[in-house]
């Protein structure tokens, strides 16, 4: 019997149960199913993977869109829509059948005693040069059998790895060469590690972990990534523009893909309705037992009907707009800014690692030592393998022992060189996060850092003015926005507007630096309760002169005409000498 099994099957004749998506036409012939909705369904999913990399990546898409997966009883052999799981997508990813192969002896039954003896019985998947039959081309298929080996090759790379070692599917971390790095000395997979201060490091430390042995060597990660990433967009240059244009045309057409997913989705739940409706109408109304049973029935597939068609909505919503020609002549030119799409924000570190991976197949990284006890000339020696064969050398230097890999930038320094004599470590760090600018290591700028550089740098730092004392060093002084409205018995804003409209003079060393006002006694005279006769408001002094209002800010700013300031009454504000006599019309404001 069994012989007489294996030999059917040798020819490739024994019927075997198929997955979703095939079936058994009149002839026992294979042949892709004729339901669309089963067959867009497998075909996302080999789509999806092809784009994600990953079988849990496309279940977690999968989930999102709402979209279901079909399954074969197996004891029935009828197809069964369920919410997409791993072994689902796993289950389609991994079987031969999809490729055209029919495969026999896939698995095989072991059987052992436990200690109570008690036979276990277990199923263990066995490796393709151990299946008995293999038939590739056996009937049509969803994918070629290369595809099907290279979608096995990458889950078998997306395994977790051991403990301690390197390689797995791209994930989230900051580490973007991971399972990409291979140490030149020993030729293992270096290894990721994340110090405290958070930037990956790589290390080759399986020789000190299995045998005890001194690891091989240890890089930091971020001027690796910066080298190899400058590499990268250097090659990736000229197809920038290629790029650009064959993503742009393939946005519509990979639209029209997902989109056919769930209109195929919407039609099955349709027809499942309809089908519902048929049977609700075809029972008697006086048989409340089963009429209530097929209500209930139909009132399910009319909510699945509800929710496929706005899964539906939302997916077309989604289309992506179609540029003009003159919007594609000007990407024709323009390019594709890798750096800067690689950097955004919105871009995870699991896109920058499926990236890097795209283009690159290895990388192997020699850490030079130290010559002589001066290791001011260290360096990393790196074999960027490309993908196809080619390979580039790169030389890293790399920073000397008791140094740092990261510094301020020199203008920040130059700024807080500026601020120090003026400002205390509080304001400037506040001037700092003000300009969005950021530590050696990231974080903004607090008083604890501004007080370490100017210590490390030798910045002498704000000492606060003595106390006046003479009547003479009070006549003019520097001071603050709130010192100059309190002398001036007038409000903060007061002071802002007279700045804007030129009444009074200040300094702002730099944006976001607090403003410095000169108060002297021919400010403080122009500020008074009382105007003088025949000084006019700002509106009236324009009318008599002929002018705008502007033009007369801007003459009383360059000293051309006398104003004065009230600070009481109902009419506070510009009082102007603006005598019929002086030029107005037509002089240059």
């Amino acid at each position: 019997m069994t012989e007489g099994l294996r030999a059917k099957a040798a020819r490739g004749e024994l019927r075997l149960t198929l997955p979703a998506g095939l079936d058994y036409d009149d002839g026992d012939h294979v042949i892709i199913t004729p339901d669309e909705a089963v067959r867009e369904a497998v075909t996302c999913v080999f789509r999806r993977f092809d784009q994600l990399g990953s079988a849990r990546q496309v279940v977690v898409s999968l989930r999102t869109d709402g979209l279901r997966l079909p399954r074969r009883d197996i004891r029935t052999g009828k197809i069964t829509w369920a919410q997409a799981g791993y072994p689902a997508v796993h289950d389609i990813l991994i079987h031969p059948g999809y490729a055209g192969v029919f495969a026999y002896g896939r698995s095989k039954t072991e059987k052992h005693l436990d200690a109570s003896g008690n036979v276990i019985t277990r199923q263990r998947r066995l490796p393709r040069d151990q299946w008995p039959v293999t038939i590739p081309g056996h009937h049509p298929g969803y994918i070629s059998l290369e595809t099907y080996d290279a979608n096995i090759a990458r889950l078998a790379a997306n395994a977790p790895p051991p403990a301690g070692a390197a390689g797995g599917a791209a994930r989230e971390g900051a580490a973007w060469l991971q399972g990409l790095l291979r140490c030149g000395r020993c030729g293992r997979l270096m290894q990721v590690a994340y110090p405290s201060g958070g930037s990956p490091a790589y290390r080759c430390g399986r020789a000190h972990q299995m045998y005890g042995a001194r690891s091989c060597q240890w890089i930091g990660g971020r001027r690796l990534h910066e080298t190899v990433l400058d590499e990268l967009l250097a090659v990736l240059a000229p197809a920038c523009l290629a790029a650009t244009i064959q993503a742009m045309s393939d946005a519509e057409a990979q639209h029209r893909q997902n989109l056919a997913v769930f209109e195929r989705a919407a039609e099955h739940a349709r027809y499942e309705a309809g089908r519902a409706l048929r049977q609700y109408d075809n029972v008697e109304p006086e048989n409340r037992l089963v009429a209530r049973t097929l209500e209930a029935a139909l009132e399910d597939k009319l909510a699945a009907v509800r929710t496929a068609e706005n899964q539906l909505a939302a997916q077309r919503a989604r289309r992506p707009v179609t540029l003009t020609d003159e919007e594609t002549a000007w990407i024709t030119t323009a390019g594709a800014d890798l750096r800067a799409i690689f950097e955004a924000p919105a871009t995870t570190n699991a896109q920058r690692k499926e990236l890097i991976r795209a283009v690159i197949t290895e990388i192997v990284a020699t850490a030079g030592d130290a010559a002589d006890g001066e290791d001011s000339g260290r360096t990393c020696q790196i074999r960027i393998i490309w993908q196809g064969g080619a390979s580039t050398q790169v030389q890293m230097p790399m920073p000397a022992s008791g140094k740092h890999g990261r510094a301020t930038s020199e203008d920040t320094l130059a700024l807080i060189r500026r601020l120090a004599p003026r400002y205390d470590d509080t304001t400037i760090a506040q001037i700092l996060s003000q300009q969005n600018r950021r530590t050696a290591t990231g974080l903004p700028f607090r008083k604890a850092h501004v007080k370490a550089l100017r210590a490390y740098h030798e910045i002498p730092g704000y000492q606060p003015p003595p106390e006046n004392v003479t009547p003479g060093c009070q006549d003019a002084a520097v001071v603050s926005i709130t010192e100059a409205a309190r002398q001036l018995g007038v409000s903060s804003a007061t002071i802002y507007r007279w700045l804007r409209d030129g009444f009074v003079t200040g300094e702002q060393l730099t944006p976001g630096a607090p403003w410095q006002v000169r108060v002297d006694q021919q400010l403080r005279d122009r500020v008074r309760p009382q105007a003088p006769d025949g000084w006019l408001p700002l509106g009236q002094a324009a009318a008599r002169l002929g002018v705008a209002r502007q033009t007369v800010l801007n003459k009383v700013q360059r000293g051309e005409l006398d104003a004065v300031y009230l600070t009481r009454g109902r009419r506070k504000g510009l009082r102007i000498q603006a005598e019929s006599g002086q030029a107005g019309l037509f002089d240059t404001p």
